[in-house]
């Protein structure tokens, strides 16, 4: 890592010692011609982690959902997600710029969910003045809504409500391993119940690139098809998922340690009143803050006053910061960071 305690994101990672190894010793092939032994090994291990029968290694989360969403819909079908999902707001409209699919907004509850009420209402009609209403899609854990977690019951719920209406489910699960962990629970309590599935490897997991997009068979042999179209596929791309089985197979559980760092660093703040701490955060590694009213700086002043003191921090609006522990944080960094922040906001 470079100097600085880079808490903007857990994007920052960089892979471990005992990934650059692997990688290093990756057996290779053409993926293209699912010739690569380690891209195959990957993708095995994926959907056995998640309940699934197949899965796709993808270069981002970003591609994933929008290869996800275009398997399950056709061009003038709708997708029903929540407003503040990444999909919508941080994904460049792909789903309507390349699959020509609509999308219905729902307001998220405090915890990320959709209230099952709200999908229902916003279910369309069999009427040709409307869109196909044909996927609901899920965000777990909810990185807009303070990285809030989906409950088991929550997924089976919705899964139960929309194949009941002939719907497909999709999770942008780009840190659902934080969601497993936070609650306690293996990963399938969350995948097992929906249609598909996309997880990062290069977050918290720590892997330099990629997701994987997991479902079932003839899903992702039509997925497969929709990477080719979008760029997506590779050649000795094995050097990459090596990194990926490190990441399954070694990073999952320490996510805890991300987790109760966090904890410590909301701990810290709280003492600060020019600092208020949104309720319940964190409730995994990530941490959202505002500016107190009537203090008289800006987050872009405050995140100026933090890198002179080694420190990197997210700006989510004026007042409004963002804090993501992971892998490379430590204790020490932790309460460097809290003395920081309180030369900061002097």
């Amino acid at each position: 890592m470079n100097n600085y305690i880079d808490l903007r994101s857990d994007t920052v990672t960089l892979p471990t010692p005992a990934m650059r190894e692997a990688m290093a010793k990756a057996p290779l092939g053409d993926d293209v011609y699912g010739e690569d032994p380690s891209i195959n090994a990957l993708e095995e291990l994926a959907a056995t982690k998640v309940g699934k029968e197949a899965g796709l290694f993808i270069p981002s989360g970003t591609m994933g959902n929008l290869i996800a969403m275009l398997t399950h819909c056709q061009r003038g079908d709708e997708i029903i997600l929540g407003k503040h999902a990444h999909t919508f707001l941080y994904e460049g409209g792909g789903i309507s710029t390349l699959g020509s699919v609509h999308s219905a907004q729902v307001w998220e509850q405090a915890d990320g969910s959709l209230a099952l009420d709200d999908i229902e209402a916003a279910l369309r009609p069999d009427d040709v003045h409307a869109p196909r209403t044909r996927l609901i899609a899920l965000e777990n854990t909810h990185n807009r809504c303070g990285g809030t977690f989906q409950t088991p019951a929550y997924v089976a719920a919705v899964s139960e409500f929309a194949h009941e209406r002939g719907l497909k489910v999709h999770v942008d699960g780009a840190r659902i391993f934080n969601a497993a962990v936070a609650q306690g629970v293996d990963v399938k309590a969350l995948t097992g119940p929906v249609d598909s599935v996309t997880f990062c490897l290069s977050k918290g997991l720590c892997a330099p690139v990629g997701s994987v997009l997991c479902g079932s068979r003839e899903f992702i042999a039509e997925a497969r098809r929709w990477r080719k179209h979008l760029g997506g596929g590779m050649r000795q791309a094995g050097i990459l998922a090596a990194a990926g089985i490190v990441s399954i197979n070694e990073m999952v559980e320490r996510l805890a340690e991300d987790h109760a760092r966090a904890r410590l660093l909301a701990k810290a703040l709280a003492i600060h009143p020019q600092l208020v701490l949104d309720p319940g955060s964190p409730a995994t590694n990530m941490l959202f803050m505002n500016l107190a009213d009537g203090f008289e700086k800006d987050a872009a002043q405050v995140t100026d006053a933090l890198r002179e003191r080694g420190v990197l921090a997210g700006v989510t609006g004026k007042r409004r910061f963002r804090l993501v522990l992971h892998y490379w944080i430590s204790d020490a960094d932790v309460e460097t960071t809290a003395a920081a922040f309180g030369e900061a906001l002097a």
